[in-house]
């Protein structure tokens, strides 16, 4: 990156950060820290594994505030044995005069106090993230114990706390010429009873993530557990948030539409908004939102204004230019999205965030800003290169021919089904309860399995489906293809909400969706397909809880009158161990090799079954899955079976 870009980016930084005094008298105290371990779910979201990672995320986002205000240039952290964290930062150091307010160190306050420290009144901090001041107190509550140690003035200071209570008062342990926070502690099993045992790739995509968006800062992460095989990465990039839309691109082996990462910015006062889009060639659209490095899942104000201006622009772009003739239509806000890449990065003072976790901002003024600054930019942009603009343009144009064609499809469906007089597929095999809170439909793997599901099914309730034939990957076909086609509309009809523009999860026929394939490769197969069409095309079922993935057997071990099902190689041997010698061994090739009791019995039969709930954790992760496993592009698709396959379990097939 030229150095004339580099000091644009510095400048607008400085002058979104640029903070005043930070000492003692910067940390104010809103409450004492109460109920956080009688409640931490309010908290930090979770007791689970999704909490366990936040605790490490609150700690580096406050070493990340003090990046944002131009003190911090390097973070570490590190995984420790039996799980332990440390976070060190070079930047000023958690003050450690006394706070006057608590009569406490001010370090000992923001360790132990909820709602206390720099982030309030504006002298502390002028933009950051965390959970406004309640997130290292949090932490400490949450610790079996925790340690700090802060370098300043000087001197080393050193505090103990074991599960949030003081054990020993904050003293100096040593001299030093640096500056700067190290935080040790280690996650308590009573509260997180699941696991205490940390992902490195969870942690490894966080790290990286707030590297992007915050250019030039250093983060790197250790994970020295396994003392023979240390892993350590550094994450650093001088690009930004473009470098992470380029990252993107190459993760999911996506092809440009033009080379050009088109990267947008723009200050006003205390707010600065930042903005790298890019466009390839496949049909899905990425869009990342944050706010003071603090990911929106849900959008919010910022992310609002962006699609509105993109809309805006294409639209008055194509008719300026004449790609637009007089009679077309305007292009619609999924036909300028498709095969968008995009990264809104926006900082600001007092961010307002929806829901404790977050997930979108409310800020209405960044709504403007954001819309100003990316229609006069990317307008600009398309005119001052209008062989981009062409070829971006044709993009957008093509969706909205698929999109029309999609609409005559649907048109053309109901109007057959009014002609035919029934509305639900022929081969579906519905059941007698019409309240879908009751029901579960079985959308299973061939004609076979499918008729012992019918025999074995209780039909007051439950609902088969079959399936046969390949079915379509949609990650490779657009909405007009997925519509009308012969094995996915079977499923839309049978749920009833509709597809697309249409779909009304209101509608939903069944509130359990229950994909059943064989335990091959081929049904894992077609499980995936099926999955990605749901997060294609009908989000809202992922979300709402509503699909599940059956765990039919895949042995069946027989002695005398006694048989067991093993759901794994693993559980054989333990039957054979358990029942010993001459045991009959049965492998199950297919749900076709089932009689419709032993179906019922080990799949089907709500007292027993065991399946699985289709959940979305992180919604990048997932679409960047996705895109790697049914995409075009097979290096991604090899790196990523080649990393995974220790976590497969060996089928015998």
């Amino acid at each position: 990156m030229s150095d004339q870009i580099k000091n644009v980016i510095e400048e607008e930084v400085m002058d979104t950060v640029v903070t005043e005094t930070y000492d003692a008298s910067a940390i104010q105290v809103l409450e004492g820290l109460e109920a956080v371990r009688k409640r931490p779910g309010m908290y930090i979201g979770s007791t689970g594994p999704k909490g366990l990672h936040h605790l490490v995320y609150e700690i580096v986002d406050n070493s990340i505030d003090e990046a944002l205000a131009g003190y911090c240039s390097h973070i570490e952290v590190e995984i420790l044995p039996d799980d332990i964290i440390t976070v060190r930062d070079n930047g000023r150091g958690i003050p450690v005069g006394i706070n006057e307010q608590q009569g406490l160190p001010a370090v000992t306050v923001v360790l132990t106090v909820l709602h206390a420290g720099g982030k309030f009144g504006g002298s502390g901090y002028k933009v950051s993230g965390g959970l406004h001041g309640v997130g290292s107190s949090v932490v400490n509550a949450l610790s079996e114990w925790f340690e700090v140690e802060v370098s300043q003035n000087g001197h080393i200071h050193h505090q103990r706390f074991e599960r949030g209570n003081i054990v020993t008062d904050l003293k100096v342990i040593g001299d030093t010429d640096e500056t700067g926070t190290f935080i040790k502690f280690k996650a308590d099993s009573e509260i997180f009873t699941e696991t205490t045992v940390y992902e490195y790739e969870v942690l490894q995509r966080r790290l990286r993530e707030q590297a992007f968006l915050n250019a030039g800062l250093s983060i790197t992460l250790t994970d020295k557990r396994d003392p023979e095989n240390i892993v350590e990465e550094n994450f650093c990039y001088e690009g930004g948030i473009k470098s992470f839309v380029e990252y993107i691109n190459t993760s999911r082996g996506l092809t440009p539409v033009i080379e050009d990462i088109m990267h947008f910015t723009t200050v006003s006062g205390d707010r600065s908004a930042e903005v790298s889009i890019s466009y390839n060639d496949g049909y899905n659209e990425t869009i990342l939102s944050f706010a003071n490095g603090v990911r929106t899942i849900d959008g919010g104000t910022h992310e609002n204004g962006f699609k509105t201006a993109l809309t805006r622009v294409f639209n008055d772009y194509g008719r300026k230019f004449k790609l637009l003739k007089d009679n077309d239509k305007n292009l619609s806000g999924d036909d300028v999205r498709e095969g968008l890449t995009a990264v809104i990065s926006v900082k600001l003072t007092e961010a307002e965030f929806e829901g404790q976790t977050k997930g979108k901002l409310g800020n209405t003024e960044m709504q403007t800003i954001v819309s100003k600054m990316m229609y006069e930019k990317l307008m600009t942009y398309f005119e001052e290169n209008p062989s981009s603009a062409k070829a971006i343009f044709s993009k957008a144009l093509d969706a909205s021919r698929a999109r029309e064609a999609a609409r005559k499809a649907r048109d053309s469906a109901r109007r057959k089904s009014a002609l035919e007089g029934n509305s639900l597929p022929g081969k579906l095999a519905d059941c007698i309860d019409k309240n879908p809170e009751n029901t579960e439909i079985f959308i299973v793997e061939g004609d076979s399995a499918g008729g012992s599901a019918k025999e074995g099914r209780d039909n007051r309730i439950q609902a088969i489906l079959p399936l046969w034939g390949k079915m379509l990957n949609v990650e490779k076909a657009r909405i007009d293809k997925v519509i009308g086609n012969d094995k996915l509309t079977p499923v839309v009809t049978a749920l009833g909400t509709g597809i697309g523009e249409e779909f009304n999860i209101e509608k939903l026929r069944y509130h359990k969706i229950v994909i059943m394939a064989d335990a091959d490769v081929d049904g894992q197969h077609i499980r995936t397909l099926l999955l990605t069409f749901f997060f294609r095309y009908m989000r809202d079922l992922i979300d709402g809880g509503f699909v599940y993935i059956a765990q039919p057997p895949l042995f069946k071990v027989s002695k005398g009158k006694r048989h067991e099902y093993a759901f794994s190689d693993e559980q054989r041997d333990a039957f054979l161990e358990e029942m010993g010698a001459n045991c009959d061994v049965q492998r199950y090739k297919g749900l076709g090799e089932m009689d419709p009791d032993q179906l019922w019995e080990t799949t089907m039969d709500p007292a027993t079954r065991t399946m699985l709930r289709v959940t979305l954790e992180d919604a990048m992760e997932a679409d960047e899955t996705f895109s790697i496993l049914m995409g075009d592009k097979v290096e991604p698709r090899r790196e990523f079976i080649e990393k995974n396959a220790k976590y497969v379990q060996n089928l015998d097939i």
